[in-house]
């Protein structure tokens, strides 16, 4: 039994030496390849990114706390259903959204780019807009 399972492990490690040598040669093979021909763009590209499209609705909090706001994708999901904290922003880029602003007083709102006229302070505000 010792001489076989010498015989054994002598093959084991010639088994393995193969197995190097056949990965080096490929790897050599590999490395010395010519390199692939490169492609150049008719145009550089632009450092800048392209702009960002204005969110449907983007609401910020101006005050050290705002009152409770409510967006939602009309008969969805619910986006938001909270306060908002002093300095905190929101943003959503839905087609269409249901907006409910418990007290307007302290938010400003931008409707696709254009800032929306606040209602009265105290005044509870809802409306729906939709993407241009």
């Amino acid at each position: 039994m010792g001489i076989a399972r010498l015989l054994l492990v002598g093959v084991a490690v010639v088994a393995v030496l193969m197995l190097i040598a056949v990965g080096v040669r490929a790897l050599s093979a590999t490395l010395s390849a010519a390199p692939a021909e490169q492609v150049t763009p008719d145009a550089a590209p632009s450092d800048d990114p392209p702009p960002a499209p204005d969110p449907t609705v983007f609401i910020e909090c101006v005050q050290d706390r705002c009152g409770e706001v409510f967006v939602r994708i009309p008969g969805g999901d619910v986006l938001l259903d909270r306060e908002l904290a002093g300095g905190e922003q929101v943003g959503f880029d839905d087609e269409k959204l249901d907006v409910v602003l418990a007290d307007p007083d302290g938010l400003r709102v931008t409707v696709n780019g254009e800032p929306r006229t606040p209602a009265e302070p105290g005044e509870r505000e809802s409306f729906t807009v939709t993407r241009e």
